[in-house]
């Protein structure tokens, strides 16, 4: 096998189907490496990204895999020629990083693991572990995706909250109505594999390929359930609406855990406690889940504060963004709904940044909690709104934070949350603002051109009522920063709906390099609640490394 990096193919060649982008892409491969059709076997997009630096010249970058007919030996007559020719650049063998889940462990142990959470790393984590032969328990306090998406649907129409099974918790977690983007900073052999997994649990397979991949918010409940039974039919076992109420930990002759206490409610809604011995528990909880942050706390668990992020969404037109990142060829089939990334960093060492942009999307009513207002973004697989939405944040560092309790970050949010239901009236209804408003410092009567998305509504007013100055004056300094890398960024009538508070964890479960707490034997931090991850994808590969991990120490 070649891969082949830095094909080019014009918008025009595109019609956004698949059966259009595989033809191209043979086309362009036969015309770089000046071959016979005949001789070229297949060829495989592995990586795709849109070139949008000059707006008269968009055009899509391509590295393919191919094979050659006669393999080996003809793939090395072809470099030769390339050689000869001094047009081998971008051309050159394949060399992937094998990645394999843990070896069958093939002994008995005295207990299962457990593990807390049916997030991103939950999942993955427990995949590994099932994958293992460890026959893992995953708990999961929310409910199964058609459950929770019913539990979501009346909140948005009534008002009506249930806080145990909500955008927040549920089966997938908080990514399952977060768009699914997939995107990652990161490199690991890990990523090809959760990517995979994805694609045959019902995922479009361009997330193989697509730089910005997403699997879309109407997609990810029927993927998340897949990987679900894949994990029963390995022999792990799942609980679904059943939440950690305690952990044991003794403390001779150094703590350790040795037990986890679960809550759920039977038929007839009465409360049922069960509490099973358990040597090794992951932890994988989402960063909503303020109790187990106590529960851990109260167990003399190591924690430490971090820094995170809060702020608002923002709502613009999708075909304003469009013109700003495509140019004339804002609204081609093949390119689709423009995202954008934007930073801004100020004098005072404080900065603002865009985060989980949504195209084409929707603003949610994101709470966990009664009486607090959260936001968040979602898109469908199509992303065909009218409008864009992304976090809007600035970050809080430790040393904003008053006193020495490490759960401060978590009171910060919630203050924020429940002022945010207050200024929108009540009912989970949304402050909001327009942007030339908030940059003036003056309330919002009435909107404009865009129209909010935020499912319970909006209350206009000021949303720097709802968060500390030094959050509101950043995102007020960052505004025309941004709109110099986004033109429209600064648009009048574009809103502001209050408050993100969810964007990370403020509290980190302290761990070793083995992934292991580092003050309780057996207890194993895993994923963006306990502060290792961002994303999806970060996020599953904590669980995989986790998993790994676990492994490792009972061999």
């Amino acid at each position: 096998m070649l891969d082949i990096s830095a094909i080019r193919i014009p918008v025009d060649q595109l019609d956004g189907t698949l059966r259009t982008e595989e033809l191209s892409l043979r086309k362009a491969v036969l015309h770089r490496l000046r071959i016979a059709p005949d001789d070229l076997l297949s060829v495989e997009p592995r990586k795709r990204s849109i070139d949008a630096r000059k707006k008269s010249d968009v055009h899509f970058t391509y590295t393919a895999r191919i094979a050659l007919r006669g393999g080996t030996n003809a793939e090395r007559a072809l470099l030769a020629k390339l050689r000869a020719r001094r047009a081998e650049k971008g051309v050159r063998p394949s060399t992937d990083k094998p990645f394999g889940l843990p070896a069958h462990f093939g002994t008995t142990i005295a207990s299962r693991p457990v593990v807390i959470g049916a997030g991103c790393a939950g999942l993955f984590c427990a995949l590994s572990l099932a994958s293992a032969g460890l026959k893992p328990l995953l708990v999961e306090r929310g409910q199964d995706a058609t459950r929770r998406t019913k539990a979501i649907e009346h909140f948005n129409k009534t008002g009506e909250l249930d806080p145990e099974s909500n955008i927040q918790f549920g089966l997938g977690g908080a990514g399952t109505f977060s768009d699914g983007k997939l995107a990652t900073g990161t490199k690991s052999p890990a990523h090809r594999f959760i990517l995979q997994t994805l694609v045959d649990a019902g995922a479009s397979q361009e997330i193989l390929w697509d730089a910005k991949p997403h699997v879309g918010s109407d997609v990810l409940p029927s993927v998340v359930t897949h990987i679900l039974q894949r994990i029963e039919s390995l022999g792990g076992e799942v609980k679904l609406g059943c939440r950690m109420a305690d952990m044991g930990v003794s403390q001779s002759p150094s703590p350790h855990v040795t037990s986890v206490t679960l809550e759920h409610r039977d038929e007839l809604g009465l409360l049922v406690e069960e509490r099973i011995p358990v040597d090794n528990l992951v932890v994988a909880c989402g960063h909503s889940a303020r109790d187990v942050f106590e529960l851990l706390r109260n167990r003399n668990v190591t924690l430490e504060r971090k820094t995170f992020a809060m702020g608002v969404r923002i709502e613009h037109l999708q075909s304003m963004v469009d013109r700003s990142q495509y140019g004339p060829f804002a609204g081609h089939p093949a390119l689709g709904a423009a995202p954008y990334k934007l930073v801004a960093h100020l004098d005072n060492d404080r900065s603002a940044f865009s985060f989980c942009m949504c195209p084409g999307g929707y603003v949610v009513a994101a709470a966990s909690e009664p009486g607090g207002v959260v936001t968040n973004g979602m898109s469908l697989s199509d992303r065909a709104g009218t409008n864009a939405n992304s976090g809007f944040l600035a970050n809080v560092f430790p040393t904003d934070l008053p006193g020495d309790d490490v759960l401060a970050g978590v009171e910060l949010q919630r203050r924020c949350e429940h002022l945010a239901f207050e200024a929108g009236g009540g009912s989970y209804v949304a402050p909001a603002q327009l942007v030339a408003d908030f940059l003036q410092g003056t309330p919002s009567t009435a909107g404009g051109n865009v129209v909010p998305t935020y499912p319970r509504g909006v209350r206009w007013g000021d949303v720097t009522t709802c968060l500390p100055s030094y959050i509101t004056e950043t995102l007020r300094g960052s505004i025309p920063k941004m709109n110099r890398q986004l033109h429209g960024f600064e648009t009048a009538d574009a809103i502001l709906t209050g408050v993100e508070t969810r964007s990370s964890s403020p509290v980190r479960v302290t761990r070793g390099k083995d992934c292991r707490s580092v003050s309780t034997a057996g207890l194993w931090p895993c994923g963006e609640g306990a502060g290792y991850a961002g994303g999806i994808m970060s996020a599953a590969t904590d669980g995989l490394r986790v998993a790994q991990a676990l492994v490792d120490s009972l061999s």
